[in-house]
């Protein structure tokens, strides 16, 4: 009994020295778009005192920042991407326009706006479900979660996580404890109207915040024993701040998510923490102060330290527990793929364009530039791509849906020039394009201009394999146009010229940079004076040709390029074998070089044009004019068999970049401008014309607005008003 009471005596000491249990923590982050980047100072915060996180609940934003934690990513890792992502592409649908197909290129030359209006095959009008489909944001979920790829039961995650959405259909709440990551986080964060709702298992899913922006009971069912909640939520605008639609919308939202904010604050116990930013100067598209929103959740944490200081790791006895974290970068090896398709084009157009090697790694960088080309085919609502891991290995799921909203589009155009001597000239132009008419991807374009220069166009586009490489393109043509005949330099007479005619091209697509073609082509048609020596005499024509076409393109944007080149080569021969009145050849050269500095722009380029044979001069001219094609004449009033034009065009961005999907910038510019037209057969030769022009353009939400003021050295002055095109 003695040695037993002295047993006991000598252990009763060591029990003091007994690992107590370590409660667990649970963080709850709360949505608020852009303010929701003050996460990651918070959580920078929280390592460096030493706090141990058990669980992770997250809404919208929280649950983006939240589900990459929890997957492992560490605090500089996201710091670094928040820092450096392009959130303006993010935020977008359209893929790096390097990515797109040449043949959604070539829509961007039409004198067209850049907003289309879209059909489905019923002829009813497609609206979207949201502003954004969110093709880019589900590209980029997908490349920075893959290494958890095969991970499906969140709690089985480096930290088991949670993400809430809402079932628009019935106001349910949706807690994601499993499935595929990637697509709970897009779920989470589908703000209605800015994001397309998210579809799985049936159910349409919109933002969690709509139920539960702060997560405090989903975190609590997750079995920690205390909270550090991190509310960031937008606060309401007082009236004099709601001045648009948008701003009613917006406060709208923000009602219904603070109420169910406010009521799981309620629940708040003794042992939570509240964490709350001071972000009241701050915007929920605020991504460009990535890192004053960082460093504000930084201090508010970094204020509550003494609270934090009880909560470490170290704080009950277990410095055990280690801090350190890394998403350490791993790309499964793909032994297949396969195609999830509901469009109307085939499976194999979509194989055709995935070039991941089977028995390699998955080749992160091509599929993204895999996947902005198949969206570019502007077939799907959206194209998505997971892996998954089964008995054989991991299998490279691509999931292409079509648009609900439909494939066939609309789009308008609208051109005014005025040279202040009562000469004005308008063209209006529709363009309707029928896509997916079979399986490999048929498309049937018709455009159709009305004003000075009418025309109406249609051609058939077939391809002839799977990936669009080869294809074949008849088209159909009727124009009429204005051309001026010159002689001794002044202009004697204008005639209406009208062509009809048809052709057959032979093509081959280079990637998505460019395209060559090969073709012939019949036309007919007359000229009539319209004004001036009624004594010339009309005439009518017949023309046979072939040709060679070269395009290519790799300008990052039509409109307002910053980078890139577009140069276009066409050579043609006018044969009477093939029908035509005159045997002569014609070939033209166009090119332009975007170059930048900060926000400013430089365009270089031009055109050269030449007709190395006697022809009629009428139908073998190339026309000159306009807003910088020789600013100060009116458009295409220079005519000549032969034309040259050097320019340099200067744009700057006048309002600064935002990231929301209504970011419609304000451009001034200025071009310098120098041409020449003349003829083969006759004394006309303009010489060298100067010009320059100043412009203001406006990217409204149907294109770029354009307002030009022209000027020359023949003291030509002129205004033009295009929506459209600006170059």
């Amino acid at each position: 009994m003695s040695r037993l009471l002295l047993t006991l005596l000598l252990l009763l000491p060591l029990s003091g020295f007994a690992d107590v249990p370590q409660p667990k923590t649970g963080l709850v982050l709360s949505g608020g778009a852009a303010r929701g980047l003050a996460h990651i100072g918070v959580l920078k915060a929280l390592e460096e005192n030493g706090v141990h996180i058990d669980a992770v609940a997250g809404t919208s934003m929280g649950a983006v920042i939240g589900g990459l934690y929890a997957s492992g990513y560490s605090v500089a890792e996201l710091e670094k991407l928040a820092l450096t992502l392009d959130w303006q592409q993010v935020l977008s649908d359209d893929p790096p326009r390097q990515d797109v197909p040449f043949r959604r290129k070539q829509d961007d030359r039409d004198f067209l706006v850049k907003q289309k209006l879209s059909f489905r095959d019923d002829g009813s009008l497609g609206l979207p479900l949201g502003v954004i489909q969110g093709q880019n944001l589900a590209l980029l979920l997908e490349r920075l979660l893959v290494h958890i790829s095969d991970t499906r039961n969140f709690d089985h995650l480096p930290i088991p996580f949670r993400a809430v959405a809402t079932d628009v259909a019935n106001d349910e709440k949706v807690i994601f404890r499993s499935g595929h990551l990637p697509q709970a986080i897009r779920a989470s964060m589908s703000i209605p109207a800015v994001f397309a709702p998210v579809e799985i298992e049936g159910r349409l899913l919109v933002d969690g915040g709509m139920v539960d922006n702060i997560p405090m009971d989903v975190a609590r069912d997750m079995g920690v024993d205390r909270l550090i909640v991190v509310d960031i939520g937008t606060p309401l605008k007082p009236r004099n701040e709601l001045l648009t639609v948008v701003d009613v919308l917006n406060q709208t939202t923000t009602m219904m998510t603070r109420r169910n904010s406010e009521a799981q604050l309620a629940t708040l116990r003794p042992e939570d923490l509240l964490v709350q930013p001071a972000l009241s100067g701050y915007g929920s598209t605020d991504f460009s102060r990535a890192e004053q929103l960082i460093d504000a959740g930084y201090r508010a944490a970094s204020a509550l330290q003494g609270r934090l200081a009880s909560m470490s790791v170290n704080a009950g006895g277990n410095p055990a527990l280690s801090l350190a974290r890394t998403s350490e970068p791993r790309t499964p090896m793909i032994t297949g793929i396969r195609i999830e398709n509901d469009s109307k084009v085939g499976d194999r157009v979509i194989r055709r364009h995935i070039r991941q090697e089977l028995g390699e790694p998955l080749d992160l960088e091509g599929l993204q530039k895999d996947m902005g080309t198949l969206y570019g085919l502007e077939y799907f609502e959206q194209v998505e791509y997971r892996v998954v891991p089964g008995s054989l290995g991991n299998i490279l799921v691509i999931s292409a849906r079509e648009k609900r909203s439909g494939t066939d589009y609309l789009r308008l155009g609208l051109n005014l020039s005025d040279d202040f001597r009562g000469d004005s000239a308008f063209n209006i132009g529709a363009s309707y394009r029928k896509n997916g008419i079979n399986e490999l991807g048929a498309e049937w374009l018709t455009r159709l201009q009305l004003g000075d220069h009418q025309e109406l166009y249609t051609e058939f586009y077939q391809p002839l394999d799977a990936g669009s490489r080869w294809f074949v393109a008849p088209n159909l043509l009727a124009e009429a146009q204005n051309v001026e005949s010159i002689l001794d330099n002044d202009p004697v007479a204008e005639y209406r010229l009208q062509r009809y005619g048809y052709g057959l091209n032979l093509g081959r697509q280079i990637a998505n940079n460019g395209e060559i073609r090969f073709g012939i082509g019949h036309a007919w048609g007359n000229a009539e004076v319209r004004v001036g020596d009624q004594r010339l005499p009309d005439f009518s024509f017949t023309e046979g040709y072939y040709g060679l076409q070269y395009s290519f393109d790799t300008v990052d944007n039509v409109d307002f390029p910053r980078e890139g080149e577009e140069i276009g080569l066409t050579l043609r021969q006018y044969d009477p074998s093939l029908g035509s009145d005159e045997r002569y050849r014609q070939w033209e050269l166009h090119l332009d070089k975007a170059l930048s500095y900060g926000p400013n722009t430089f365009v270089l380029g031009g055109r050269y044009g030449r007709t190395l044979d006697d022809a009629e001069v009428v139908t073998s001219s190339f026309l000159l004019g306009g807003a910088r094609q020789l600013s100060g004449f009116r458009q295409d009033s220079l005519a000549g068999q032969n034309v040259s034009l050097g320019r340099m065009v200067y744009l700057r961005r006048l309002t600064p970049r935002s990231f929301s999907p209504l970011d419609f910038p304000l451009y001034l510019g200025a071009s310098l401008e120098r041409g020449r037209a003349w003829n083969n057969d006759n004394e006309f030769d303009s010489g060298y014309i100067n010009a320059a022009s100043l412009f203001l353009s406006y990217e409204t939400p149907l294109g770029p607005l354009n307002f030009s003021y022209g000027f020359n050295d023949e003291d030509e002055r002129a205004l033009y008003m295009n929506l459209g095109r600006n170059f």
